[in-house]
């Protein structure tokens, strides 16, 4: 048995699989995951291993709260397309790297272990750092949506920040081999519970400049959120300028 298959290959009965997911979210169950840190700290490391054994090494490091993980992803980070797994993980839509789509929904998922490891300042700086590059990198909707409003509010800055950077390459006629304008939409929805005037300010000028029928029906999830007049504003120019299917989700905000 290799040492990946120790450590990601074998659930914590001790019998094989070749599904690394119910190995990562087995660990939450088991404190005995633990144990198997060591060792992939070590495969992640490891410039000899396989780039499938080094991400998913990486993403179990982070799904378990570890410091090693979370410090992995912000070094990533820096040089988004340096790390050895880039493209290794590809979204079927638009064939482009989601890996930091994984990191990002990881990242969420280990906010109770991150709370009994007291790396919880580590997770949030995680958030922080894969929010710096949306608007380079792919997130396949797994980055605005899994911002609770604790980290929200810690990271305000620098969401309001990558939005209107993303803003500025689409208007300047930047191309993109993914829905950048969606994906910042879905970012500065997650800033409405925080700032509603500030999130639909964002969501309004994202609109002016990509008044897409998709990213119109993500813009949705702002109305919904919002429980003033700058949510309402929003709602009644959704229901002119959006499409029929627009309007079909509006009808489902209460």
């Amino acid at each position: 048995m290799t040492q990946f298959e120790d450590l990601l290959g074998t659930d914590f009965e001790g019998n094989r699989t070749d599904d690394v997911d119910d190995v990562i979210y087995g660990g939450y169950d088991h404190a005995s995951h633990r144990d198997r840190v060591p060792g992939l700290v070590a495969l992640l490391g490891d410039a000899s291993a396989s780039d499938r054994e080094r991400y998913l090494s990486c993403l179990a490091l982070v799904s378990w709260g570890e410091p090693a993980g979370y410090q992995a992803v912000q070094q990533a980070t820096l040089e988004p397309r340096a790390v050895p797994w880039y493209d290794l993980v590809m979204d079927r839509k638009f064939s482009v790297d989601s890996s930091y789509g994984q990191f990002s929904e990881a990242a969420a998922d280990s906010r109770e272990l991150a709370g009994e490891k007291n790396s919880s300042d580590l997770r949030v700086e995680t958030f922080r750092s894969l929010i710096r590059i949306a608007d380079r990198e792919y997130f396949e909707e797994k980055l605005g949506d899994y911002l609770e409003e604790a980290v929200v509010r810690v990271c305000l800055p620098d969401i309001h920040e990558v939005v209107l950077r993303g803003l500025g390459s689409i208007e300047s006629g930047a191309r993109f081999r993914f829905d950048l304008a969606t994906q910042l939409v879905d970012l500065a929805n997650s800033v409405v519970p925080v700032d509603e005037e500030l999130a639909v300010g964002l969501v309004r000028r994202i609109l002016q400049a990509v008044p897409a029928d998709r990213t119109m029906a993500h813009a949705v999830t702002a109305v919904r959120r919002a429980k003033g007049p700058a949510g309402q504003a929003l709602a009644e120019y959704l229901s002119t300028a959006g499409n029929a299917h627009v309007r079909a989700l509006l009808s489902e905000v209460a």
